[in-house]
């Protein structure tokens, strides 16, 4: 299978993989693993030929464990990167790739902001609490590589917005986090399910105008909880 490109899972031994349909396969001869932690090796040895990616899954999330592929094909891709590195002109072009990537980073996070306090649309008398509860959620949400659904582009923003305020409230207003929950399917879906509609509730009231409860109010309190966190 050396001259075929697959996505595969550690093998039970450090030379194999398993392949999707749990069959084991020795790695060729000659090839080695490829590391992660460099994309630009990792695309052009991937570009350059059959490649044996290896991904673990843990839970919901998915871990790199390398890539397989000629040695000599490593080494040839390391060395013409070496050189393209050396160049000054490479360095100005990652410094021209990170601004771009910082402006656009920057305009998403005030267009999410936007689209948090449009889908609050606190009374007058909150305005300043929509506005500082609005920063946070985008604060927590919008980092890269955080994985938040406010990072996917599957669903429209809006959406991203109101997700990303029914979490932070789940966490930073409700006993969530410590909750125990039952490891049956659908126990934690319906967990937060029930937890999303009181903080739907909750929003309601201060779209309302509603006065702040005797014991003080639940957004100002999780506001306080998150800074102390952060």
């Amino acid at each position: 299978m050396s001259d075929q490109t697959l996505t595969a899972r550690p093998g039970p031994t450090d030379r194999t993989v398993r392949t999707a349909d749990g069959k084991v396969i020795p790695v060729p001869d000659g090839w080695e693993l490829l590391p992660p932690g460099d994309p630009g090796v990792t695309r052009r040895v991937k570009a350059a030929g059959p490649s044996w990616t290896v991904q673990e899954q843990r839970g919901r999330k998915v871990f790199s464990r390398g890539v397989w592929a000629p040695a000599a094909t490593i080494a040839a891709v390391r060395a013409e990167l070496e050189v393209e590195r050396a160049d000054p002109a490479y360095a100005r072009k990652l410094a021209a790739g990170a601004k771009r990537r910082e402006a656009a980073q920057a305009e998403y996070v005030e267009d999410f902001t936007a689209a948090v306090r449009d889908y609050l649309r606190f009374d007058a008398r909150y305005a300043d609490l929509a506005g500082r509860f609005a920063v946070a959620v985008a604060a927590h949400a919008t980092p890269v590589g955080s994985g938040t659904v406010a990072r996917t582009k599957r669903i429209p923003v809006e959406r991203r917005a109101e997700a990303a305020v029914i979490a932070w409230l789940r966490h930073q207003t409700t006993a969530y986090d410590d909750m125990h929950v039952a490891r049956v399917k659908g126990a934690r879906r319906e967990v937060r399910r029930k937890l999303a509609a009181g903080s739907k509730a909750l929003l309601d009231r201060y779209r309302r105008g509603e006065p702040v409860p005797p014991t003080g109010c639940v957004l100002e309190r999780g506001l306080a909880k998150a800074a102390r966190a952060g």
